[in-house]
């Protein structure tokens, strides 16, 4: 089986030869540069520079001389050897053979993802790397592997948020074929593939369309990282379609099974349909014969786009990834409550408890942490695998000032409560790597601007300044310790260390992840299969919190105890305990739970 995405961008080669195409509407004059040798392209009225050339073949060097001048690579490059600021390479996507042909996915419900930065997931820091690596998540019980942002970013190093080429995967994980390979493999061990891409910005270093396409950005709608990209003003057309096609090319050409939109609320389109229904539409409609799943990231918590058909059938996007769980969590569990935490400190476990049962816990409230703004749409009728839900991601880690995890935060029995309720909850729970074992290594802010002086002492000094309103870094000594994002150091220590697993006490915090999993698996899954019927959920005078969720024929209820005495509870004698930490509940789940204990449990409905 082999496998392509037809696209009208970038190089392709067809039974003429290799046609190149690029769109360079604000260009006087582009010229193919090809193994170093110029040639004149055919232009046409609407922006566009074509030429099939018969001497180009795979493995061949281009680019595009810009005015007679700047020579810059393809935006639609497939590969780009020599980084974002060299020439790109005619790669050939019928030269790799897969092995997949009857992987149509898996059901949504189904899903365990498990997020990985492949520079940092292994010590080689490549797709061949993390290749080794499948066979152990599998049988922990992931489902999932999605993989952090991989279009070519400048440099070696980076989270992956800083791409500006979004068809190249990053040349320092390996090859295209080494990408397809660790998707290939995943797919014989029945994991599914996810990709988190980025169509709100692109990154600081190697972003030439302005040079030629300046159409592709707008001052309308800027952004924190500058100029909007248009999607909804002249020449627009061209943009969304980049996108679009960019979708469906890391979808069919490289057999993804879904996406991750990033911080889709920075995408403002005034037109209608809009950007989002759009590249939901046409993805649904281009591959209607395997199980894609849609993720956004979504700020502003608009519940439309997770709308379902009849049958549970997401209309447009499958899910989105629930902030409002975590950070309820998070403020609940540290006590935090500066930056965007301030929204959630003031009564965590009333944001918490209206968050797990209806995926939102802002459906249209004002925000302490930017006065004067309200968000969010109801999403009490959503479905909870509408939602993904996690304690930890390369966010809510990598963005505080030392990349601290979880486990370095709070006590074990603490994190024990919130993982049991994280992992047997019936949302889409997403584990960060190493989570699952409490991995000594924070995960840093890291990038790569080594060729690039001034761009590098702008991203350090900045970074810095991003916790200068934090109490803890108001002294500019203090702040000074933040690690340089600039350092291959701080890249070195965000690495996991996968030999601790072989240590206690991440050895037996393996053992209760996969215990856990396991649970989900058997008990928890069979429900998401079922008519979800609602939820309910309610606050004791003492904190004890009780959650809930209703399927056809069953119900998962949840009770936690958040307060500082014991509490008498009773869920009744048919019910199945499917978790507890407290130990002294007798096995009909009757009792009392102690402060910060808690009980799952699975019961029939009436």
């Amino acid at each position: 089986m082999r496998r392509i995405h037809p696209m009208p961008f970038g190089a392709e080669i067809t039974t003429d030869g290799v046609r190149f195409a690029l769109w360079a509407p604000t260009a006087g004059d582009v010229k193919l540069v090809l193994d170093g040798t110029d040639q004149a392209m055919e232009t046409h009225e609407d922006g566009w520079y074509r030429i099939v050339s018969t001497s180009a073949q795979a493995g061949s060097r281009y680019g595009y001389r810009i005015d007679g001048k700047l020579v810059a690579p393809d935006p639609a490059s497939r590969f780009q050897p020599d980084d974002v600021h060299g020439l790109s390479l005619v790669v050939d996507p019928h030269s790799y053979e897969w092995s997949d042909i009857s992987w149509r996915g898996r059901p949504w419900e189904e899903a365990v993802l498990y997020e990985v930065h492949v520079g940092t997931a292994t010590l080689e820091g490549t797709y061949a790397g993390l290749m080794k690596k499948l066979d152990a998540l599998r049988d922990l019980g992931v489902t999932a592997i999605e993989l952090m942002p991989v279009a070519e970013f400048p440099g070696r190093r980076n989270w992956g948020y800083d791409g500006v080429l979004p068809y190249a995967p990053e040349a320092a994980y390996g090859s295209p074929e080494d990408l397809k390979r660790l998707i290939d493999h995943a797919h014989e061990l029945g994991l599914m593939m996810f990709l988190d891409v980025v169509y709100n910005h692109f990154g600081p270093s190697g972003n030439y369309l302005h040079a030629y396409a300046k159409s592709f950005f707008t001052e309308r709608h800027p952004t924190p990282w500058g100029a909007g990209i248009n999607v909804d003003g002249e020449g627009s057309r061209i943009v969304r379609d980049f996108f679009i096609h960019n979708a469906l090319y890391w979808l069919e050409e490289y057999h993804f099974d879904g996406l991750r939109f990033d911080a889709v609320h920075a995408i403002v389109d005034d037109s209608k349909p809009h950007f989002l229904e759009e590249l939901a539409t046409r993805i649904r409609q281009a591959i209607p014969d395997r199980h894609i799943h849609l993720v956004l990231e979504n700020e502003a918590n608009q519940a439309r786009w997770l709308e379902r058909h009849a049958g549970r059938i997401p209309r447009l996007h499958t899910a989105q990834w629930a902030d409002d769980i975590h950070n309820s969590w998070h403020a609940l569990l540290t006590g935090e409550n500066e930056g965007y935490y301030q929204d959630y400190a003031d009564e965590p476990l009333k944001r918490l408890g209206r968050a797990l049962a209806e995926g939102f816990a802002y459906q249209g409230d004002p925000s302490a942490h930017k006065p004067g703004v309200t968000r969010g749409e109801p999403s009490a009728h959503l479905p909870p695998t509408a939602f993904v839900s996690f304690l930890q991601n390369h966010d809510q880690v990598g963005n505080r000032a030392f990349g601290e995890r979880l486990s370095h935060l709070i006590p074990r029995d603490r994190l024990a409560l919130a993982q049991a309720i994280f992992l047997l909850s019936p949302h889409i729970p997403l584990i960060f790597m190493g989570e699952e074992w409490s991995a000594s290594a924070p995960f840093q802010f890291f990038v790569d601007f080594e060729s690039e002086p001034d761009l590098a002492k702008a991203v350090r000094e900045g970074r810095r300044d991003e916790f200068k309103h934090f109490k803890a870094f108001a002294d500019p000594e203090t702040a000074q310790g933040i690690p340089d994002p600039t350092d291959c150091a701080t890249f070195e220590r965000s690495r996991i260390d996968w030999t601790e697993l072989e240590r206690s006490p991440h050895r037996e915090a393996l053992f209760e992840a996969k215990r856990l999993l396991q649970i989900r698996k058997d008990a928890v899954i069979p429900l998401l299969r079922s008519k979800y019927r609602g939820s309910r959920h309610t606050i004791s005078s003492e904190n004890m919190l009780d959650v809930t969720w209703a399927f056809a024929g069953a119900e998962l209820r949840l009770l936690a105890n958040f307060g500082i005495r014991p509490i008498s509870i009773d869920v009744g004698n048919n019910a199945q305990v499917l978790w507890s930490n407290e130990s002294s509940l007798p096995a009909r789940g009757s009792g009392q739970l102690e402060p910060w204990k808690g009980i799952i449990v699975k019961e029939a409905s009436a």
